[in-house]
């Protein structure tokens, strides 16, 4: 699941949000190689959706 809400962010530890931050880049990692290859993603959307997460989370870790 690559959609994190703020709502979901706010509720989380510290350790929680890094180890979060970790897989959803593991996961833009994968989706940019699979895009790199020129094949089709399975999930339009998931590429977009992994970006704006990850930057939420950055964003929660840099104000607190």
């Amino acid at each position: 699941m690559s959609h994190v809400s703020n709502r979901e962010i706010a509720s989380m530890s510290q350790d929680a949000r890094e180890a979060r931050l970790l897989e959803l880049q593991e996961e833009l990692l994968q989706l940019r190689a699979e895009k790199a290859l020129g094949g089709t993603p399975s999930n339009i959307g998931a590429y977009k959706a992994t970006r704006r997460s990850i930057a939420r989370l950055k964003t929660h870790l840099n104000t607190k």
